[in-house]
């Protein structure tokens, strides 16, 4: 893992407290993560067209209430990231599109965890109403520690086990792999007709 990536990983777990948690300046949006993630290995193409497919393929998904949809950041900086380490895009595409399927596992656990918690927050806030900042600015800090550790293991994983993938999948699996992954904005597409059709009266 190199110095480039690190900071990558540490930016990316950043931008994913920009999702729900603080900000919220939509700077967690693919379109804006996949380029801004891209600073760091110098691949603008592979930021931006991350970026694109991600936005398009969970453009009707969005974190409202308890809704946990796929992580954008954490598709685009498992995706750059492998791309920077020489696995081809489309199969750190579908990586990263798995990491981000992964990522509502983690973050529904770590609601869960946080309801338990609760009761004692309040009787703790009830006692001393000032704590509440340092409650919030703990609760920031240990989201970014988890999401950068999140972040940080899938890269790795998946720089390691494409890597070895990769020489025994072949060049037709290569074809395949890149056909699927350009098939990818059509189908974010494809979601998004039923949105802009008139409502029969």
């Amino acid at each position: 893992m190199t110095p480039e990536l690190l900071l990558l990983c540490l930016l990316a777990a950043l931008l994913e407290l920009d999702t729900t948690y603080a900000f919220q300046l939509t700077f967690s949006r693919g379109i804006i993560a996949g380029p801004m993630l891209a600073l760091f290995t110098g691949d603008w193409m592979a930021g931006i067209q991350a970026g694109v497919f991600t936005e398009l393929l969970f453009s009707d998904l969005n974190p409202l209430g308890t809704i946990l949809p796929p992580s954008a950041v954490v598709c685009c900086a498992v995706s750059v990231a492998l791309s920077a380490m020489g696995i081809p895009l489309c199969y750190g595409f579908i990586w990263g599109v798995l990491s981000a399927l992964l990522f509502i596992s983690a973050e529904q656990a770590m609601r869960k965890y946080r309801i338990q918690l609760l009761g004692s927050w309040e009787q703790h806030l009830q006692r001393h109403p000032a704590w509440i900042n340092h409650l919030i600015f703990r609760e920031l800090i240990i989201g970014f520690i988890i999401n950068f550790i999140f972040i940080f293991l899938l890269v790795w994983l998946g720089g390691v086990l494409l890597g070895w993938l990769q020489p025994l999948l072949g060049p037709r699996t290569l074809v395949a792999c890149q056909f699927a992954f350009m098939a990818v904005p059509w189908i974010g597409l494809a979601s998004l007709i039923p949105e802009f059709r008139l409502k029969k009266r």
